[in-house]
């Protein structure tokens, strides 16, 4: 049954567009901020985020368990780069994404998420000595002032204040954890294989979650568990973290890194679209000027020179 399925799933990602393959992982990782949002009052943070890798492990670990195994001394002995990209990318991450939800819109959550390639840019400057042109600085510039409109609601009386909505603040943090994230793949990717490496991070993040939900769970945090919940883990588990980074993976190797990074705009369209229909939020307009300068400067940040490799922003 799962060779027959995962035989359907080949077939159909080697004879559909990567376009359309591309845009599918933005819906489901769109989807992805919709759940954390619906279920915030239900399951608790942890708790959601380790139902994600847990089954998202589940589902692509058939595609992988033979390389796990042939590559069990690789594990052992390039253990703490892999740690270290399951605590930023798994771990930080998606909690943070998860508790931001808790406190701000998705709208402006995903808004926020959009930031991430301009704040890797920053760090890659920083820690990587990688050079920006000036058409990336003044990416990164327009980004973040994007980012202030949202953050301050268009009101000069929070900037002043500096009395932001935690939630935001909250999801900042969680995309600079990613930016270290992205680092990391690029200092260290190359030397694992890449779903079975994907899948390590998996089963790592699971086990740095456990004691975590254990803590919700034995201290009686609001958890409520019935068809909906289950029908959410399994949505975190095998839309966004498994289908979505197969479908990535895909996209990347059929156009190319650069030309797939762009798809990622579309997240905070998609989410803002599902978030109106589906849990009735508004988008102000300065969230939607907002989310266009951030989208604006975003495209600017992530134009590479023609020797440059554009980063990867696959999101676990």
């Amino acid at each position: 049954m799962i060779s027959s399925l995962l035989i359907l799933l080949e077939v159909m990602m080697r004879f559909t567009h990567p376009y359309l393959l591309l845009t599918l992982a933005m819906i489901f990782f769109s989807g992805n901020f919709i759940v954390g949002k619906a279920f915030a009052d239900d399951v608790p943070p942890f708790t959601l985020a380790w139902a994600r890798f847990f089954i998202g492990t589940l589902v692509l670990l058939p595609l992988c368990y033979k390389t796990i195994i042939r590559n069990r001394q690789l594990w052992l002995d390039k253990w703490l780069p892999l740690t270290a990209i399951a605590f930023f990318g798994v771990f930080l991450f998606n909690v943070a994404l998860y508790v931001s939800v808790h406190y701000t819109t998705t709208i402006n959550a995903s808004i926020v998420d959009a930031l991430t390639p301009a704040v890797a840019a920053v760090l890659g400057y920083f820690f990587l000595k990688e050079r920006l042109t000036a058409i990336q600085s003044g990416g990164v510039i327009l980004s973040f002032c994007g980012i202030l409109l949202l953050l301050s609601g268009g009101s000069l009386a929070v900037i002043r204040s500096l009395s932001f909505n935690i939630g935001d603040l909250i999801m900042l943090a969680g995309i600079i954890c990613w930016a270290i994230y992205s680092i990391l793949i690029k200092l260290y990717g190359d030397d694992y294989p890449v779903i079975a490496g994907l899948v390590m991070t998996f089963i790592i993040g699971v086990l740095m979650l456990s004691p975590f939900v254990a803590y919700e769970w034995r201290h009686g945090l609001p958890f409520t568990f019935g068809l909906a919940t289950s029908a959410a883990f399994l949505y975190v588990g095998i839309f966004p973290s498994a289908l979505a980074l197969l479908f990535w993976y895909r996209g990347v190797a059929a156009i190319g890194p650069s030309k797939a990074s762009i798809f990622f705009n579309l997240v905070p369209v998609f989410t803002t679209v599902l978030a109106i229909a589906l849990l009735g939020e508004s988008a102000g307009w300065f969230q939607l000027f907002g989310g266009l300068i951030v989208l604006t400067g975003v495209y600017l940040s992530t134009i590479q020179p023609k020797t440059d490799k554009a980063p990867d922003r696959s999101k676990a």
